[in-house]
């Protein structure tokens, strides 16, 4: 029943009247008579008898189009015990709202495949994987209907979607289905672009939050009626209905808009292995970086890596530099605090004289520190570069952020005023900035107002933050990594892990060391995330970080789980919670308001009873309609 409560997550048994049988099979929706309300539910089973000696009738089929899959209801229970949560919740992520007049459409007919492998597909040439030594044999399980799983650290400069369409491509040429997840709407046009390419027109479905009611229930209907054998999407399609399900796949797993904010908080990326491990499929995990998560799939031998020669990996990387590191220092005494040192500057200015663009990634998206002056608010600007000004902790003279000068004798070129005041600026600011000091050339940015899929490939600044990169005709010929110790000094567990990833996406776009490409990270060439992005080995810092983080008994090499809510609820429900003996519980640390989170951490072979466990004690207090609300995730995102 769609019914949320943890003490009723359990199928019921009701008659069938002889009016329904022919509508009443399993998958499709029904309604019932509960405690004296009529409620919503799915129709899981047909059984001939039933332990219980008196039963009531099914008041209604509301479709006969069964919707819930078998192996996605499989899938939403697993998913359900694994995140100590209740099947109705993960089964209103699986299946979008029903919408009546789209299943009263025509239905085209079904696709070629994958009942029988699909001739229509072709052979798929393996030239694009053969950068990595075990990339040809990938395609290759896959097309002979083998279920291999990969962890696929991607070159710089890599086409990803082309070598997913590919693989996809081999799946399907196989006979089965494939299930694609990105992150957001711009990855999802990429691969939509790259698989309408190598499979034609009408073979895929875009399937994502964002399409709408009608638009987002015929997709859904076409992957459920076998209509079409692949299905790409934002995390939305994770369940994606497929019939004979061969390959699913997420790219860049460890971007959090793969995190469902909604309970029980599954995450992408642990839906799919589930599937793969549930369905026998293949499972394909990408990215240029690498999470633990994905690390400790490598390390315990779920899962084989795919990655290319070091020799490859030099000849397609840029040239990547930090400012911190001491000959730098010698050179420019002043890069230990400028915001842009004199390396950044001069990198810029040659791309731009060689009428190449270049990327600026700035890390935050809110605002950033800024002098301005006391008079008439103008922006305080270096005399000698025209970087912005900044106050020094103690009394003194303003110090420029970008050459680290001091500007003794300041005075606003406006006003003439001589007295500062601190102002802040955003990344609009900083564009401004930028322009200001390369007069003349064009200047774009993106961010949350505004996110471009793409920039000519001409001289230009390009200031974006996390996430945004637009991709350059060419590539860059300069990326800068301002202010990295915005991303390095989070009070997070994954800090370096994510300020890494953040950096690989955004390098990966700049052209290769041989074409001119160069990266500048403002940052000391000795902390581990920097010397993993110098030499591009993102394998490497994964594998230290899942071993720092065993010894530290912090996730994944531990299952923890995180009760947040008012003091005397999470005591009451830990209280009642038979957990496991092996059960540490760390806390209570302060959360939002006058709440407090409490962390219970197990090994991991002991998972599934913490989960058990939790959801129980769940029940109990659902059961005796407990009014304080608790949020209880298993495997937070963020710990702290």
């Amino acid at each position: 029943m769609d019914v949320p409560l943890a003490h009723l997550d359990r199928p019921f048994d009701y008659l069938v009247p002889e009016a329904l049988d022919a509508d009443a099979i399993p998958g499709t929706r029904v309604k019932v008579r509960f405690a004296g309300q009529l409620v919503n539910g799915w129709l899981l089973e047909r059984v001939s008898e039933s332990a219980h000696p008196r039963l009531a009738y099914l008041e209604k089929v509301v479709s006969p189009e069964p919707a819930l899959a078998p192996e996605v209801a499989r899938l939403a229970r697993a998913v359900a015990d694994r995140y100590a949560g209740s099947l109705a919740d993960v089964l209103r992520l699986a299946v979008p709202p029903r919408h009546a007049r789209v299943e009263k459409e025509p239905q085209p007919p079904p696709a070629a495949g994958p009942a029988a492998p699909d001739a229509g597909t072709g052979p798929i040439d393996p030239v694009g994987w053969s950068g990595y030594p075990t990339g040809p044999a990938l395609l290759r399980a896959l097309a002979d209907g083998r279920a291999p799983r990969a962890v696929w650290s991607a070159l710089p400069g890599e086409e990803w979607p082309a070598r997913y369409a590919e693989a996809v491509a081999a799946t399907v040429a196989g006979g089965r289905s494939a299930v694609v997840v990105v992150a957001d709407a711009r990855d999802l046009d990429r691969l939509d672009s790259a698989l309408t390419a190598v499979l034609g027109p009408g073979r895929h479905v875009q399937l994502t939050a964002a399409l709408g009611p009608a638009r987002r229930y015929r997709a859904f209907l076409a992957a459920r009626r076998g209509q079409v054998p692949v299905v790409i999407g934002t995390r939305a399609a994770m369940f994606a209905p497929v019939p004979r399900l061969g390959l699913v796949a997420i790219w860049d797993d460890g971007d959090d808009l793969h995190a469902e904010p909604r309970a029980p908080y599954p995450h992408a990326r642990e839906v799919l292995l589930t599937r793969a491990q549930l369905a026998g499929a293949a499972a394909l995990i990408g990215g240029y970086a690498r999470t633990a998560e994905a690390q400790l799939l490598v390390e315990t031998g779920w899962a084989r890596e795919v990655t290319a020669a070091r020799a490859t990996v030099r000849a397609r990387m840029p040239a990547i530099a930090p400012t911190g590191d001491d000959p730098q220092l010698a050179r420019d005494p002043g890069a230990a605090t400028a915001r842009l040192p004199s390396l950044a500057w001069t990198v810029a200015r040659d791309a731009l004289a060689a009428g190449a663009p270049v990327l600026v990634q700035v890390p935050r998206r809110g605002y950033l520190p800024a002098v301005a002056c006391a008079t008439c608010r103008a922006p305080a600007r270096c005399p000698h570069c025209a970087g912005p000004l900044a106050l020094p902790s103690a009394r003194g003279a303003p110090v420029c952020r970008w050459c680290a000068r001091v500007a003794a004798a300041y005075a606003c070129p406006e006003c003439r005023g001589r007295r500062l005041r601190a102002s802040v600026t955003g990344a609009r600011r900083t564009a401004e900035e930028l322009g200001r000091a390369f007069p003349g050339v064009p200047v774009r940015t993106s961010g949350r107002e505004e996110v471009l899929a793409t920039v000519p490939g001409g001289a230009g600044l390009v200031i974006t933050t996390p996430g945004a990169e637009p991709v350059a005709d060419g590539g860059y010929g300069a990326v800068l990594l301002l202010d990295s110790w915005a991303l390095l000094t989070r009070a997070d567990l994954r800090a370096g892990e994510e300020a890494l990833r953040r950096w690989l996406a955004a390098a990966a776009l700049a052209r290769p060391g041989s074409a001119g490409g160069r990266v500048v990270v403002v940052a000391d060439g000795a902390l581990v995330p920097v010397q993993a992005l110098l030499r591009w080995d993102a394998g490497w810092f994964a594998a230290r970080e899942l071993a720092e983080r065993r010894e530290l008994g912090f996730p994944p090499a531990v299952r923890m789980a995180s009760v947040t809510g008012p003091p005397a609820a999470v005591a009451e429900l830990l209280a009642e919670s038979r957990l496991p003996a092996e059960a540490e519980l760390l806390g209570p640390v302060p959360a939002d308001g006058d709440r407090e989170r409490m962390l219970v951490r197990v090994p991991r072979a002991r998972a599934a009873a913490l989960a058990a466990a939790l959801h129980a004690a769940a029940g109990v207090r659902a059961a005796r309609k407990a009014a304080d609300p608790l949020r209880l995730q298993v495997d937070p995102l963020t710990l702290f």
